[in-house]
């Protein structure tokens, strides 16, 4: 049922003439030596004549609606369970993502993956950046899941969100240190988002971008390959295309625990009660 059924149980303005503006022009950059005063007006572009280039460009749909493999981004990875020696079983089962925290070490996924009723006595490891067979920048343990009340009792679809507290087992690195984070986005309209996920059956993530539409309340993302597996993937609005970091507004999971069909997924709302849950977890660290 869904698109993955395993996991873990864990004014006015005066203005001088023309002739006046350039006189008190000349004598201005003749006393301080062509350089503009400190509370000048001026902008880069006015002073060099070039265009800044914006950081965060708006997304576009992607044509054809396809998820497409490529190489991933470090804040986003796999969820792999690890045997009681810690190492990683053949396949990742979900996708989680790197949400920026005051203790930088947490991560976001749906509740489905970490919390099914099966797999007890296994744990979950994260991989961010995962493609080819190599962990780029290492695994990491989840250490405590974060997880709303509704959901643990009935399994309700509209609290199909987690956070998890990740570490290393050696060392004091925190995730977020080394692969940067994603922005949590709450009562966002985010409009065009890129999606990533990573199919069980394949050693790249994919990756889309399309325009959101709402269906039964929740998300609704139309773009091709989401099967199995890219449950948890986030849905990231504000992307940057230098780091490929963005704000994470939804994460594959709700309706359907993320869709019956590749094709089509979905995310809760992220709202004032993923807010409280990333609050809780913030919280909690210890």
């Amino acid at each position: 049922m869904g698109r993955h059924r395993r996991g873990w149980r864990l004014t006015s303005v005066f203005t001088p003439s023309v002739s006046l503006l350039a006189l008190l022009t000349l004598i201005t950059f003749a006393v301080v030596g062509l350089v503009p005063s400190v509370g000048s007006t001026l902008s880069p572009k006015k002073l060099t004549g070039v265009r800044a280039k914006p950081a965060k460009a708006p997304l576009a749909p992607s044509s054809p609606l396809v998820g497409i493999p490529f190489t991933g981004t470090p804040a986003v990875g796999a969820l792999f369970l690890t045997d009681a020696s810690g190492n990683l079983t053949a396949e990742h089962f979900c996708t989680a993502s790197v949400v920026d925290s005051p203790e930088r070490d947490l991560i976001i996924t749906a509740a489905h993956c970490v919390d099914d009723g099966s797999h007890q006595g296994m744990r979950i490891a994260y991989v961010p950046g995962y493609h080819d067979g190599k962990q780029p920048y290492g695994a990491w343990t989840a250490v405590k899941a974060f997880i709303d009340d509704k959901w643990s009792a009935s399994s309700d679809q509209a609290h199909d969100v987690a956070f998890l507290r990740v570490q290393r087992s050696t060392g004091s690195a925190r995730i977020q240190d080394v692969t940067g984070a994603n922005t949590l986005g709450v009562g966002r309209s985010p409009g065009v988002v890129r999606v990533i996920g990573y199919p069980s059956d394949q050693d790249q993530p994919i990756g889309c971008q399309n325009t959101l539409s709402r269906t039964a309340g929740q998300y609704e993302f139309d773009c091709k390959n989401y099967n199995s597996g890219t449950s948890g993937g986030p849905f990231l609005a504000d992307v940057d295309q230098s780091t490929g970091r963005g704000t994470v507004v939804g994460v594959i999971g709700g309706l359907h625990y993320g869709g019956d069909d590749p094709d089509v997924s979905y995310s809760i709302t992220f709202d004032d009660v993923v807010k409280s849950l990333y609050d809780t977890a913030t919280a909690a660290h210890s």
